[in-house]
């Protein structure tokens, strides 16, 4: 008869107890058969399925996050047309996203001024997730309108999305699985600290 561990515990006064005979069931048989896919299970994306792609017209996230302080609006770095802001919702640790402080919808609609600053702070984001995260490439790139996948379609973002040798072949929708081992508020104070004054 063998014992659990528990009760082989110096000071344990047990008798014989009612499984001890009891064969142990392999769990290939069980009716959740074990399958070939990973699980990440990650309740705080809940709000984002329910609410559906597009927040509310009038509440564009990025219209209101320059309006938070730094922590609240995950805000790594604030410009004078443009800002960096950490991905809500990140493909990857460090998942960035430069954004007009205008609301314009489209990349044409940008003036001269914010292109040259989305793409200076976006040169920079480089750099700095580069320094702080050792990434070893980026996927960098906007979705335009909705039908393009954008999942704020009102207000122009770019994202900024470091890349790995090992992290997967492509997005988590791809891939099927996405650890990120940061947790959002940590990753921010990092890249902020990283961030260039001036």
């Amino acid at each position: 008869m063998s014992t659990g561990e528990g009760r082989d515990a110096p000071g344990a006064n047990y008798g014989p107890h009612e499984f001890d005979d009891v064969a142990v069931e392999s769990s290939s048989d069980f009716a959740a058969v074990p399958d070939a896919f990973q699980r990440l299970w990650t309740p705080h994306r809940m709000v984002y399925i329910q609410g559906g792609e597009q927040p509310h017209i009038d509440e564009c996230p990025f219209d209101r996050a320059p309006t938070l302080s730094d922590e609240e609006g995950l805000i790594v770095a604030r410009g004078e047309h443009a800002y960096v802001l950490l991905n809500l919702f990140p493909y990857n640790s460090g998942h960035l996203l430069v954004c007009p402080y205008r609301h314009v919808a489209t990349y044409d609609l940008a003036t001269p001024e914010e292109v040259a600053e989305i793409g200076s702070l976006t040169q920079t984001a480089m750099r700095v997730l580069t320094a702080v995260s050792r990434c070893d490439g980026f996927n960098i790139g906007m979705n335009q309108g909705r039908i393009a996948g954008a999942g704020v379609a009102g207000h122009l973002h770019q994202h900024i999305v470091p890349r790995w040798a090992l992290d997967s072949n492509f997005f988590p929708i791809i891939a099927g699985t996405k650890a990120l081992p940061q947790l959002l508020g940590d990753v921010r104070a990092e890249l902020q600290a990283a961030w260039p004054v001036g």
